[in-house]
């Protein structure tokens, strides 16, 4: 579960940066090295400012923040893990009951918990300062906006289903860059599913796990996602990605087959206030497609419908964003399949392609993209070695993610970051993706 983050910094040289969350902040570390001259990965120099993290040091870690924050105690502490995700392409479709075609990164939430006697729930993380003690009679309750409710959620799906709370306490701690669109909700979601699944034998299968954050999200949480980030946390493979249908919910795990290529994401770091309204609103916008096509034939989501045949129907929406919307819903999926396919053939190119496709989709039909997310794309694709480049997850902010040539990496960050930061005033950061597992505890 290691992960390569690659910093541009003036006039300095680029190496890798290998790590895994072992100080307090995945941010205040970038801070930290950031004030280097030089970064590298300690197996290259005699650098030892970093150090490759085992598991053994992570799980050390979290015991040691556990204990820090709530006490020592003789009930054995557990670990669990669950990554965040980005999706190659298939935007918006997950709601539209079309494909997605996500993985699992090697980046995520780490959770240490150990029961308690006490009738109450305490969640803490080392990423904010919020935390929160719950009484096992108010584990219902929303905590306005902050990050206990995505764990609450799942808490209160299991309910539904008469599981019995018991007193728990609760350490998280996660490096997915806040804000980035790499599905940190769904990774909290998951990974305490897991670890309530495994702590009290509660015997569900990894699908219905998948379901129980789905619906924490709808339903607690309030944001009317798709299945596909919850998906592609629980049930990720190292080195694949899952073609999911999200109707059926059907998948087939796909080689990542990229030699000579890596995935490469760029971070806008751009703040995403917006975000879970506009999700919603363009929710709301396929719901009224499918009810405006419903003369012409009788579908249930849009993604049902080939291109063809919506070209055919397209005129029942007499409003013209709403149409924009549907056509980016069918096409996307079409392409999806498109993409899966010729992936498995070899043809990256056209993988590549389709990838442009969607972004430009997505900027002009379904409008999610924004100054910060197309700057990105575009001074990407300016970049000799880049075959594709997209947004990734709901938009308005968030991520970007490029397939690149191996030789092509380095020049890409010390071209694009600065042109980013220039036009925009804001610092991305990049990363080259490793597609680790799925949803699981850890020893």
């Amino acid at each position: 579960m290691f992960f390569e983050q690659l910093l541009r910094l003036p006039g300095t040289e680029i190496c890798y940066f290998y790590g895994r969350l072992a100080v307090p902040a995945f941010a205040g570390m970038t801070t930290l090295l950031r004030n280097h001259k030089r970064y590298c990965h300690p197996r290259e120099s005699g650098d030892r400012f970093l150090k490759p993290v085992t598991s053994n040091m992570t799980t050390d870690y979290l015991r040691d923040e556990l204990i820090a924050t709530f006490g020592t105690s003789n009930e054995e502490i557990k670990f669990f893990f669950s990554p965040g995700r980005v999706n190659l392409i298939g935007e918006h479709t997950d709601y539209n009951g079309g494909y997605v075609f996500p993985c699992a990164l090697s980046f995520g939430t780490y959770l240490a918990v150990r029961k308690t006697s006490d009738p109450v729930i305490r969640m803490a993380t080392t990423n904010f300062n919020y935390r929160a003690g719950i009484s096992l009679d108010k584990l219902n309750e929303k905590h306005g906006d902050e990050w206990v409710n995505y764990p609450l959620g799942v808490f209160s799906e299991l309910a539904k289903k008469g599981f019995k709370a018991q007193g728990l306490e609760m350490l998280y701690s996660g490096n997915i860059p806040n804000k980035s669109g790499l599905s940190s909700s769904a990774s909290i979601e998951l990974v305490t599913a897991v670890a309530l699944d495994t702590i009290y034998k509660l015997g569900y299968d990894r699908v219905e796990l998948v379901k129980i954050g789905r619906a924490a999200e709808n339903h607690f949480v309030g944001v009317n996602c798709g299945i596909m980030d919850q998906f592609a946390v629980g049930m990720g493979k190292k080195d694949h990605a899952i073609y999911l249908n999200c109707d059926t919910l059907d998948y087939e795990l796909v080689p990542m087959n990229i030699a000579g290529y890596k995935l490469v994401i760029a971070n806008t770091n751009k703040s995403r206030g917006l975000a879970d309204s506009k999700y919603n609103e363009r929710v709301a916008e396929c719901q009224a497609a499918v009810q405006a096509l419903q003369p012409g034939k009788k579908i249930q989501y849009l993604a049902e419908l080939t291109g063809a045949e919506f070209a055919q129907y397209q005129h029942l929406i007499t409003d013209q964003t709403v149409m924009r919307r549907a056509r980016h819903a069918v096409l996307e999926n079409e392409r999806t399949s498109l993409a899966v396919k010729t992936l498995k053939e070899g043809d990256l190119f056209t993988f590549g392609q389709l990838m442009n496709d969607s972004h430009d989709s997505l900027r002009y039909d379904y409008e999610v993209t924004g100054i910060e997310l197309d700057t990105l794309v575009e001074e990407t694709r300016k970049i000799p070695g880049v075959i594709g480049s997209r947004m990734t997850g709901a938009g308005f902010g968030g991520c970007t993610v490029s397939l690149v040539k191996d030789e092509a990496v380095e020049n890409l960050i010390r071209t694009v970051g600065p042109a980013y930061q220039a036009i925009t005033g804001l610092t991305a950061d990049f990363y080259v993706a490793e597609i680790g597992d799925g949803a699981k505890q850890i020893k």
